[in-house]
């Protein structure tokens, strides 16, 4: 068979049946092959770094999925580095396909010929321009052994038209994946971790999401459970523990923190850390931080140990092998009466988190942002798939809304490129497509890769888009704020086309309807949650993406810290009578 068979045979047989791309000339060969070989689905993007945000997406809603992104050669490549550097910056294996030139005039600047092996190198865990056709099998087995082991992460192949077009000996029913290596913590380990956890009088545990890249929320709870120690989720470990269980503790951190959460940090006296990297928006000022406290840090990755900080103990593990063991001592000295009772300690974290509430509840017109998160929550229940990036709609639904479920919190931590939501949530759908799934832009995201609608359009897949406008750059409008400047952020203009939206400009509801979608415009603090429940009608009924857009005052100072966990700036009235947050997890006391 030829190569480009021999890599599709090895995609099925390593569990892919979804991939996301853009044909070209230069991968065509491949793609005869994809449809030859049948069982795999495609989903044909509009823009090739879309694709590999739907990869993305797709990877990120089950355990075990490895989303595909397919693109020719030149710029296709270049367009999914982005996708590539988001995909390793949250330790998220995708395998990106491309098509090259052929072997003979690679270094002849042929047509599209770039050197993308390279220009992926610093993002990928491996990235190879294969020039000899018989080690095409060997090279997707070697792919998918490195997106599984030790901290995952994505992989490029670059495929000459030549190679792929070669045919080899290739016998796909003897075909087996290579085990799969993480490093596992010993029981000593374990040990002395939870002895230093039982030695302290306030523990806490942050879980990251190596938690989740794990499956291994339900041990996080169990341990918690067991030792009776309150959990921070990271932003990206979100999900591992429920928002409503008595142990969560809130998240910690600059931006997309609870109050309570960053209170209740600044009470600890030990943190246990498991499958996080201490990223510094999580973090803030290491000497806020750290200062009176013992740390333990547990990560897959070995360097990742002292890389931010220097722990009191390190262990290099698959979060599941660590807290399998964790469960285990735990277990025995229970049983022993060896551990500590800390139900004074949990019930301080859980009456600041009855107390410690931001105000969600205004009848602004313009909508304030805070009543949409406060409506979603109304609207969207415990198995709703959020999915989101970056900028101000991003840190205050973090900070408001409520998720209940690993993966059910889809965030692109790390590169936060804007564009990523609708690619990302029409991943997601499609890993999923029952789910109810809910993508949260602001105006500028959602402006980035609006173009992938036509793709949920053509292909019928139904979610939900919460597009919050103030037509501003709102996040880095803020941030202006440290230079005294309003510059360059401002996207308003008075469209000729629809003077109805003032000075909003874009026409949201127009473009989406161009695209073969639905969308309803919201300006009125009561009709947010009619729309809501009318958009999961909508898609539900016409199995497209379905926006519901949210006309906000023009500006809004979210609340965040430049610099610790202590010193955030609440810059709108802070909740003081119930009704003031009626959505919050406990209601206030």
């Amino acid at each position: 068979m030829t190569a480009a068979r021999a890599a599709v045979e090895i995609l099925k047989r390593e569990g892919v049946s979804n991939a996301f791309g853009v044909p070209g000339a230069a991968i065509n060969p491949f793609y005869a092959a994809l449809k030859a070989a049948g069982g795999v689905h495609h989903t044909l993007a509009r823009h090739v770094e879309g694709a590999s945000h739907m990869a993305e997406g797709y990877t990120r809603t089950h355990p075990g999925n490895i989303g595909v992104c397919v693109g020719t050669s030149g710029p296709a490549g270049t367009d999914m580095i982005t996708g590539l550097y988001s995909a390793i910056g949250d330790s998220i294996p995708i395998l990106c396909i491309t098509g090259q030139a052929p072997t003979a005039v690679i270094h002849k600047e042929d047509f599209q010929a770039v050197d993308i092996a390279s220009i992926a190198r610093p993002v990928t865990k491996a990235a190879t321009t294969v020039l000899e056709a018989a080690q095409v099998p060997g090279v997707f087995q070697q792919a998918f052994h490195l997106m599984r082991s030790g901290r995952p992460g994505p992989v490029l192949i670059d495929l000459p038209i030549d190679v792929q077009l070669t045919e080899i000996e290739f016998d796909p029913e003897t075909y087996e994946p290579l085990p799969v290596f993480r490093p596992a913590a010993t029981r000593a380990q374990a040990e002395k971790a939870v002895r230093m956890l039982n030695a302290s009088a306030r523990p806490l545990i942050v879980a990251g999401g190596g938690v989740i890249n794990a499956d291994a929320s339900a041990l996080l709870v169990e341990f918690a459970e067991l030792t009776g120690t309150p959990v921070v989720p990271t932003l990206m470990g979100w999900g591992a523990i429920a928002d409503d269980h008595e142990l969560n503790a809130g998240m910690v951190g600059l931006q997309t923190s609870h109050r309570y959460g960053n209170a209740t940090f600044l009470e600890s006296d030990f943190v246990l850390g498991i499958g996080n990297r201490w990223a510094n928006r999580h973090t803030g000022k290491l000497d806020v931080y750290t200062r009176g406290r013992t740390f333990v840090h547990v990560d897959i990755e070995p360097t990742q140990i002292g890389k931010i900080f220097a722990p009191d103990y390190g262990i290099a593990s698959d979060a599941g092998a660590a807290l399998t063991l964790f469960v285990e001592v735990a277990r025995e000295l229970k049983a022993a009466g060896e551990l500590p009772d800390r139900t004074a300690w949990a019930a301080s974290a859980r009456e600041r988190k009855a107390t410690l509430h931001r105000r969600t509840h205004f009848d602004n017109v313009p909508l304030k942002p805070q009543r949409v998160y406060e409506e979603m929550n109304r609207a969207f229940g415990p198995e709703t798939r959020y999915v989101t990036t970056i900028g101000l709609s991003q840190i205050a639904g973090a900070q408001m809304l409520h998720v209940y479920k690993p993966r059910h919190w889809i965030n692109c931590g790390q590169a936060g490129p804007l564009g990523w939501t609708i690619p990302a949530a029409l991943g997601v759908a499609t890993a999923d497509p029952e789910a109810t799934v809910v993508a949260l832009s602001g105006d500028y995201d959602f402006q980035f890769m609006l173009e992938e609608l036509a793709v949920g359009a053509q292909h019928r897949i139904p979610y939900v888009h919460v597009l919050v406008n103030n037509a501003y750059l709102g996040l880095i409008r803020q941030a202006q704020r440290n230079f005294d400047i309003d510059f360059q952020v401002n996207l308003e203009f008075e469209n000729l086309n629809s003077p109805e939206l003032g000075v909003y400009g874009v026409d949201h509801v127009k473009v989406a309807e161009g695209l073969g979608c639905k969308a309803i415009r919201v300006t009125e603090p009561d009709q947010l949650l009619p729309a809501f429940e009318q958009a999961k009608k909508l898609a539900a009924e016409f199995r497209v993406p379905v926006i519901v857009e949210a006309i906000l005052e023009r500006v809004t100072n979210i609340a965040m810290s430049g610099s610790d966990i202590a010193s955030v700036n609440e810059f709108e009235d802070l909740a003081t009578e119930p009704w003031h947050a009626p959505t919050e997890i406990l209601p206030l006391t």
